[in-house]
């Protein structure tokens, strides 16, 4: 297989990439099988991260194999899934450094809620965390997916399987790690925690329902290929003949197709499966959840942490 390149003009990194995202005229690579001559080009990509649909599934599903086979164990995992009330979410929308931190105190709520039912002070579970920023309209919806060893490992890598654990502490220990966490950024005060924790409803929530079984690398995959997907689909996008407007739908596709010049009324209501969009508003929306460059969105702790994993490599351990 031969390959040539012809160079690509400079592109500005950002969104406007996408515009030129597989346009032969954007530079491409020329592919020759050297056995029966046959040629083909392969226009170049933009690689954006949480805009381009295409570019970002072939960035997930790269991850997803190299996580599934490579980082995990085969062992039991299940799935948490952390949310925090509508009322904090803003705060980690200005400041992005604060969706760190919220996966940091996820891992915290693991493995504190781990150690309390384990016998070994010295075993940890395995953690691959995620973090998300949309909901299921492309709205600001801040939360983190977690991997998590269903048991823990002792330092010489021998797992200690645990039962599934009670959701309750954990819900306590989550909702008592973000408050600690924006009281100490100054973001909240004493009052606004003794103000959420009046409500009967929080806000707060803790699910731990998915389970994967033991080397079920398939399941892995598609577990991490969901923690990573892009924020918006174009699969789901409808736009409304003659009013410029954009209908967002979710995964729920009841929606079907609206007649041409259909209301405003029509389209709106408190509970749906869908959003209307102003152009720009949709634009808006969709970019806010762009990280910035450099902003990591999958982490990983415990056994399976970098320096845990490096380690276990130079002694020859997987």
């Amino acid at each position: 297989m031969e390959v040539s390149v012809r160079a690509c003009p400079k592109i500005a990194w950002g969104p406007e990439k996408f515009l030129e995202c597989g346009d032969l005229q954007q530079g491409f690579a020329r592919v020759r099988c050297r056995d029966c001559g046959h040629k083909f080009f392969v226009a170049f990509s933009c690689r954006g991260r949480c805009f381009c649909p295409s570019c970002h599934q072939k960035r997930a599903l790269q991850t997803a194999l190299w996580v599934s086979q490579e980082v995990c164990a085969a062992v039991p995992h299940r799935q948490f899934v952390f949310t925090i009330p509508k009322r904090l979410r803003i705060y980690f929308r200005f400041d992005r450094r604060l969706l760190g931190e919220l996966c940091r105190a996820a891992w915290q709520v693991v493995r504190q809620g781990y150690a309390s039912v384990s016998d070994h002070a010295n075993a940890v579970p395995g953690m691959i965390g995620a973090i998300q920023t949309f909901g299921d309209l492309i709205h600001w919806h801040p939360h983190i997916h977690a991997l998590v060893s269903e048991g823990v490992f002792l330092p010489d890598g021998t797992f200690l399987p645990l039962p599934k654990l009670a959701t309750e502490p954990f819900l306590k220990l989550w909702e008592q790690e973000v408050f600690k966490l924006l009281l100490a950024e100054g973001k909240i005060t004493e009052e606004v925690v003794a103000n959420i924790r009046g409500w009967q409803h929080s806000g707060f929530s803790v699910d731990q329902s998915v389970r994967v079984e033991a080397k079920d690398t398939e399941g892995l995959q598609r577990l991490i290929e969901y923690f990573l997907r892009c924020p918006f689909s174009q699969a789901r996008m409808i736009e409304v003949t003659g009013q410029g407007k954009v209908i967002y739908k979710t995964g729920d596709n009841r929606l079907g197709r609206f007649p041409e010049g259909a209301s405003e009324d029509l389209l709106a209501g408190p509970k749906r499966n869908f959003q209307v969009f102003d152009p720009l508003d949709f634009l808006a929306e969709v970019t806010q959840h762009v990280p910035d460059p450099g902003e990591h969105l999958i982490r990983y702790y415990g056994y399976y942490s970098n320096k845990t994993r490096g380690l276990r490599t130079k002694r020859g351990r997987k």
